[in-house]
């Protein structure tokens, strides 16, 4: 049977896993009398929460006579490691651009490792029913970016498609009367060429994920390059650097439609997980060969943000959370890192903190909701970037921004993203909204986005991905407000926050319990305040309570992981429960505060 590898990669939320649910849909994957919700590829929570891809996944479809195992991977830059990894074991890849707002930053960086592994794309024009769509500007736009990342003839000759995902239609011409996918899986066939199949020579395969199942341990996913491999084989794990290692197969599986279905034998070309390896790693040569020549070691992008994870030791300790010690922490991070290959942990010497790296906020912010929603209690301080030494010094991480703000935004963006060290590539106005291009530090981004969306209420696009290390930019602004601390232990009340909104922004809502050093709100002025907010209103006999005016609060959204960690300064932390996030400073009282003062002015 033939085999057509293909992987599916965008920008996010440019319909890619909606393309692959109607992929699936059409090509038969479930049954007809079998229901099935939306998004049926991410199936973990939070990639339904937050509408995006978190984890590569498989599936595999039939269309006459044809095996074609699709893999979905993730829009969002901080996984863009996982996306390198995955374009590996396919050869070719669909590319999926919204009609409307064209290639993004992620779209560069898929693609350009997409070409630079040689595989020639095929460009899905995805959204066409949006009322400000321009497929064909769109279509010319993906070409000069494929002249400007060095693509080769053949590359340039890419073939596309027009689709609207959410209604499962592509059709080759804007003008056909299509009515499904068909025109899609054709072009799939004409285009996509057919896996090699050599198992006349020894199995090697090399996995680009890993899996877990809680039965037979830990999974490698990959393609598998030559040969085949059955369960109870004997194979050799090799790495460069590294001595050979032994194990014995004890399970195979691979995918028909989005279900893992155990096989007896693989074989080359064909994507599979393999079991019975407990100590597999990304990247390690597996085959049947004991004299087998490894293949090229897979690069895995370094991280780019750190983090400290802390054990929670606030007031509210252990009240909230069962899992709540050092060892219970080490324990889940050291899980992580089965399959989490992007994640680095670093035990901190003579302290009960783990220092934990990863590719961006939000690769780190999903480890961190997981761990809350398992019954974690923990604390984590403000990300930092991680710096590195380079030829000519210091050097930083850069990322590429593309921002798209109505045209009113454009002087308080510009003079938001130059107080960050941003430097302005491209601008572009039309029909009222202008799109801008910048280059800035990761150290400037962090905690851009909340003010963002207040500048711009709400209506601007903020997108960004690693670019590359660049010379240290120089100190950065710091945080402009000061933090609003509760002073004592106790309740809040309704009526000492009304007469504390006009000095600042609340955090909390009446009826909140608080302890010393809790930030329950940001301050108008640039320096710290402590407050009282447990006294509530005193009555007496010259004055009822409902002459006073009326405690009507401003109404108060919840602080996202997110935000939190975007707002708190290198002083505070967040404090994260199954329940609650809180912002608290790292010395909760006054005098320890007073204390580090002057021993970091002498």
């Amino acid at each position: 049977m033939d085999i057509r590898n293909i992987a599916i990669i965008a920008h996010v939320d440019h319909g890619k896993t909606t393309l692959v649910d109607g992929l699936l849909r059409q090509g038969g994957a479930f049954n007809t009398h079998e229901e099935v919700g939306e998004l049926i590829m991410d199936s973990n929570a939070q990639e339904k929460e937050r509408g995006i891809t978190i984890y590569a996944k498989n599936a595999a479809i039939h269309y006459k006579d044809c095996r074609i195992n699709l893999v979905d991977t993730p829009g969002h830059a901080d996984f863009g490691s996982e996306v390198e990894r995955v374009l590996g074991t396919v050869d070719s890849v669909l590319l999926v651009v919204d009609a409307q707002e064209g290639p993004m930053p992620q779209t560069k960086f898929v693609l350009k490792k997409s070409l630079a592994m040689g595989l020639k794309p095929i460009v899905v024009i995805n959204k066409i029913d949006k009322p400000a769509a321009r497929p064909m500007e769109v279509v010319d736009m993906v070409f000069d970016l494929f002249v400007k990342l060095g693509a080769n003839d053949a590359q340039l000759d890419f073939a596309y498609i027009f689709a609207i995902a959410r209604e499962g239609i592509a059709k080759r011409k804007l003008e056909d009367d299509s009515k499904d996918l068909t025109p899609l899986f054709d072009l799939i066939m004409e285009k996509v060429p057919p896996a090699e199949q050599n198992i006349s020579v020894p199995f090697r395969m090399q996995p680009a994920s890993l899996d877990y199942d809680n039965y037979v341990g830990r999974l490698g996913v990959g393609r598998v390059t030559e040969g085949e491999v059955r369960v109870g084989d004997k194979v050799f794990i090799k790495a460069e650097g590294a001595p050979t290692r032994t194990a014995k197969i004890s399970k195979l599986f691979r995918n028909e439609g989005i279900r893992r279905m155990e096989i007896d034998v693989g074989g080359a070309g064909d994507i599979i997980r393999i079991a019975g390896i407990p100590d597999i790693n990304v990247g390690e040569t597996i085959t049947t060969s004991e004299t087998a020549e490894p293949l090229p070691a897979l690069r895995i992008d370094p991280p780019t943000i750190s983090m400290t994870f802390l054990v929670n030791n606030s007031p509210f300790a252990g009240k909230e959370g069962k899992l709540v010690t050092t060892r219970h922490i080490r324990e889940r991070l050291d899980k992580e890192k089965e399959t989490n290959v992007g994640l680095l942990v670093e035990d901190i010497h003579g302290t009960d903190a783990y220092k934990v790296s990863g590719r961006g906020e939000l690769h780190l912010s999903v480890l961190l909701e997981q761990m809350r929603r398992e019954g974690f209690e923990l604390q984590v301080s403000r990300p930092q970037v991680i710096v590195r030494d380079g030829p000519n010094g210091k050097e930083e991480p850069v990322e590429q921004v593309i921002i798209d703000i109505p045209e009113t935004a454009i002087g308080t963006v510009i003079d938001m993203l130059t107080r960050r060290k941003g430097e302005m590539v491209d601008m572009k106005t039309e029909n009222g909204h202008t799109r801008i291009e910048y280059t800035a530090p990761t150290r400037g981004l962090l905690g851009l986005r909340g003010d963002f969306i207040i500048e711009t209420k709400g209506e601007g696009i903020l997108s960004h991905a690693f670019l590359r290390y660049e010379p240290w930019k120089g100190p950065l602004p710091g945080r402009t407000r000061g933090s609003i601390l509760s002073m004592l232990h106790g309740v809040a009340s309704g009526y000492d926050l009304w007469k504390l909104e006009e000095r600042g922004k609340l955090f909390i809502i009446p009826g909140t319990v608080m302890y010393e050093g809790m930030i329950i709100g940001e301050s108008a002025k640039d320096q710290d305040m402590e407050v009282n907010v447990t006294k509530g209103k005193k009555l007496t006999n010259m004055r009822a309570s409902g002459t006073d005016e009326a405690t009507k609060l401003t109404p108060i959204q919840p602080m996202t992981l997110e935000q939190a960690l975007e707002y708190i300064a290198d002083d505070e932390l967040v404090e994260i429960t199954p329940i609650n996030i809180r912002l608290r400073k790292k010395l909760l009282t006054d005098n320890e505060r007073r204390r580090a003062r002057n021993v970091a002015k002498s």
